[in-house]
């Protein structure tokens, strides 16, 4: 993996946003059930320039789960429809400070792709500093863009997550503690309740500062997953309800120098709608 430290501060990004070969794009997403449209947002606000990274679209189209990863042809496309090649530095953010801009810094990163970074804060931390915004969609030319190589080893399918979980491996995961007790029910119909057997939990808001939303300090950081029960000396299975979050708790060990993970991409999404894989519960 790149040693690139995958984060930018909002005012890096105001002093180089028109620098050539440099890509904003807004990548937030908001689960069905909050009734909103971050496509819609977007039109309505966005850094200047920014282009709207969909992860609707740049998803699987024959997998009956949402946004799973896209084939290697769908994502190539979307990407050069974006207006990035092979040379375009990208930064990545969304509207709720550190969300689904991790998710679009983890595919560009499991396509072999590393000139991708992240606005730390994301667009608060950009209002917050009262640099401008505009609206509406502007045209932009098309790139051609070739993912370099595929890191299967940044994904992870339910017969590894099995495996590791029958052998006492490390999957951690990011959804809130009452959900991965079991207590409360899942936000994907159609979901058991409870978690995959011997994971552990470090809900992905806890990474984050609650005021600004900027992932913490890494001593900070590093202590938390200390604290969850991970050893950075063994692989880590990053896993949260649909694949989202999971990618927070890996830009955060990226961060504090592990690379030794895996993203599972389906997820409780996928996990706890299989009723031939097993379920723990506290309840």
């Amino acid at each position: 993996m790149s040693n690139l430290n995958p984060l930018v501060t909002a005012s890096w990004l105001n002093e180089h946003l028109n620098d050539n070969n440099l890509v904003v794009v807004d990548g937030t997403f908001h689960l069905p059930d909050t009734g909103r449209s971050a496509k819609e947002e977007f039109v309505q606000e966005h850094i200047p320039g920014a282009r709207f990274f969909d992860l609707d679209v740049i998803s699987d189209p024959e997998n009956p789960r949402p946004r799973k990863v896209p084939p290697q042809d769908i994502f190539e496309r979307e990407i050069s429809n974006l207006g990035i090649d092979n040379n375009t530095t990208v930064v990545a953010y969304d509207t709720r400070g550190l969300y689904s801009a991790a998710r679009v810094w983890w595919l560009f990163r499991f396509y072999g792709y590393d000139n991708v970074v992240i606005l730390d804060g994301g667009f608060p931390a950009w209002q917050a500093e009262q640099l401008p915004v505009e609206n509406g969609v502007k045209e932009h030319a098309k790139a051609e863009f070739k993912a370099p190589g595929k890191r299967k080893e940044l994904l992870a399918l339910w017969p590894q997550v099995l495996e590791a979980s029958n052998q006492h491996d490390q999957i951690l995961d990011a959804r809130p503690t009452p959900r991965w007790q079991g207590k409360d029910a899942d936000r994907y119909p159609g979901t058991r309740q409870g978690r995959i057997p011997n994971s552990l939990n470090l809900p992905w808001a806890n990474v984050l500062d609650p005021e600004t939303k900027k992932l913490l300090p890494k001593e900070e950081l590093r202590q938390l997953y200390l604290d969850a029960g991970v050893d950075f000396n063994k692989p880590v299975i990053a896993s949260c309800g649909s694949g989202l979050t999971a990618c927070i708790l890996a830009l955060g060990m990226t961060l504090v120098g592990h690379t030794d993970w895996a993203v599972y991409d389906g997820s409780w999404d996928e996990w706890g709608r299989n009723l031939d894989l097993p379920v723990a519960s506290d309840f």
